[in-house]
C-alpha cells in the first residue's frame, strides 16, 4: 500500500512539473501572466527565453521521476524517485525562501512527503 503511495506522489509531482515546462516554455506570455498575477506583465517577453530554459529543466525533473516509476527493481526505483524528489524538495525550498512561501508549499512539501513514503519503503 505505502509503495503505491509512494508512487502516486512521485507522479502527481512529475505531472506538476510537466505542467511547468508546458507553462514556462509554450504559455509564457499568454498563460504565465494569469498565474504569475505579481510578476510585472511588460517583463514576460523579455524573458520568455530564460522561462523556456527553466521548463526545460522542470521537464528533465518530471521526466526522472516517472522513469523512476517503470524501473523494475525495487531499490532503484527507491534510489531514482529520491534523487528526483531531493532535486525538487531542494529548489522548492530554495525558491520558497527566495522567492515566495507559496513555491515551499506547492513544489517543496509534496516532494517532501514522497521523499519520506520512498525511505519508508527502503
Amino acid at each position: 500500500m505505502i509503495l503505491i503511495l509512494a508512487k502516486v506522489i512521485t507522479v502527481i509531482v512529475a505531472l506538476m512539473h510537466f505542467y511547468f515546462l508546458w507553462l514556462e516554455m509554450f504559455a509564457w506570455t499568454t498563460k504565465g501572466k494569469k498565474v504569475f498575477r505579481n510578476f510585472p506583465a511588460d517583463l514576460f517577453e523579455p524573458t520568455k527565453s530564460m522561462a523556456a530554459n527553466q521548463g526545460l529543466y522542470n521537464g528533465f525533473l518530471a521526466a526522472g521521476l516517472i522513469w523512476s516509476i517503470f524501473i523494475g527493481n525495487p531499490l532503484w526505483a527507491a534510489n531514482v524517485a529520491l534523487f528526483f524528489l531531493a532535486c525538487v524538495a531542494i529548489a522548492g525550498i530554495y525558491g520558497g525562501f527566495s522567492v515566495s512561501k507559496k513555491i515551499f508549499f506547492v513544489q517543496a512539501v509534496p516532494a517532501l512527503i514522497g521523499i519520506v513514503l520512498w525511505l519508508f519503503i527502503r
